[in-house]
């Protein structure tokens, strides 16, 4: 072959298969024709936390085979859920592969802050609905993400919610334990920013972590050492339950309060009755407390899916797949992208049997600002 025409070639064959590609591309607007449906989780079920992975999916995958076992248009929806050891990168090129899947009509769930900011480009990019980024951080609430449907409240929320709390009890001296990572320093500003709302001039004593979470017994002994009236813990898994153990051993009279991404299930039964006294703010309503039906149906769910212990991460993967699944009843038979995500947009003072959602805000879409706060009982339960 001559030189001329062998470029003339690679021109073609370059051109051709460019097109190919283009033409596999997923759009917004093409149909789902498989009577099985895809929807893509990124989470860390190896790594730090692990447990908190665990239960998460647990919920969903109660959530979905419910869904499933009601029937919605005569579709199964499937959970591909991928690891990520709750790296940030791992996350990206998970979301990635879970996108250019024809049949993923949506993500939900992926989990954590940083993990979260390398996947919300993507989406935006792609305009695949995602129902429920597990996090609350402020910085990922952007009018920009209108194919992102966040569920929980906020960690702004639920600092304004602890720190007023508080300061209501005459607990105006206040010391943060927080982690070097993006949630970290985002709930130490999320604090300070509370604290200036109630008039305090003085940031909070800070007592910083490194991002792998060592050095417990030093962090732990300087916060002892500052007389705090009450410690506030911006960390989430196993170096939570290090810290409320440390604290315990310590200085067990120090009251110590977290959020809602403090403590999986496994967590609380490992600590025992140490987790007596500790506060926690809730964006949910108690996950044993059956006098509500939305935890009724969680429980029976649950059941129904193998598994026994409840938690408050796995109920919100639960209330996730439900907000999902609404989505998806609503978005009809001929399904695509585009009719789902303009289905969740639609969601209106949405009664859950014990919680709302309501995405008629616009973008930022967020569906619940309910924050709810806790005692721990010996038990690890919630009695007050």
């Amino acid at each position: 072959m001559q030189r001329r025409q062998f470029t003339q070639s690679l021109v073609a064959t370059s051109a051709g298969l460019l097109f190919a590609t283009a033409s596999r591309a997923v759009g917004v607007q093409d149909p789902m024709d498989s009577k099985t449906v895809s929807i893509g989780c990124s989470l860390g079920l190896t790594g730090p936390l692990a447990s908190l992975a665990r239960e998460l999916k647990q919920g969903l995958d109660a959530g979905l085979a419910q869904a499933n076992a009601k029937g919605i248009h005569s579709r199964e929806i499937k959970l591909v859920a991928l690891d990520d050891g709750y790296d940030a990168k791992r996350s990206e090129d998970n979301a990635r592969k879970l996108i250019a899947d024809a049949n993923t009509v949506a993500l939900i769930s992926c989990m954590g802050t940083p993990n979260n900011q390398r996947i919300l480009p993507l989406v935006d990019e792609a305009q695949i609905p995602y129902v429920a980024p597990q996090s609350g951080a402020t910085s990922l609430r952007k009018a920009e993400h209108r194919s992102v449907f966040h569920v929980r409240a906020s960690y702004s929320d639920e600092a304004q919610r602890l720190t007023q709390k508080l300061f209501s009890m005459g607990i105006t001296d206040l010391a943060i334990v927080y982690q070097d990572t993006v949630f970290g320093r985002e709930f130490l500003a999320d604090v300070t920013a509370a604290l200036k709302s109630t008039g305090q001039t003085a940031a909070p004593k800070a007592f910083k972590l490194d991002a792998e979470g060592k050095g417990v017994e030093s962090v732990v002994g300087q916060a002892v050492a500052a007389k705090p009236m009450a410690v506030l813990l911006g960390t989430a898994g196993d170096v939570t339950a290090a810290l409320v153990n440390e604290f315990k051993k310590v200085s067990p009279s120090t009251p110590l309060a977290a959020t809602s991404v403090a403590l999986s299930g496994d967590n609380l039964r490992q600590l025992g009755g140490k987790t007596a006294g500790l506060a926690l703010s809730m964006v949910l309503p108690d996950s044993g407390r059956t006098s509500v039906a939305l935890v009724r149906e969680y429980q029976k769910a649950m059941r129904a899916a193998g598994f026994q212990d409840f938690s408050a991460r796995s109920f919100e993967g639960y209330v996730n797949a439900r907000v999902l699944a609404e989505g998806l009843e609503r978005a009809g038979r001929e399904l695509t992208r585009g009719k789902l995500r303009s289905a969740l947009a639609s969601l209106r003072s949405h009664d859950m049997g014990g919680m709302t959602v309501d995405f008629s805000g616009g973008a930022p879409y967020v569906g619940s600002r309910f924050v709810d706060l806790g005692i721990l009982g010996a038990n690890g339960r919630v009695v007050g």
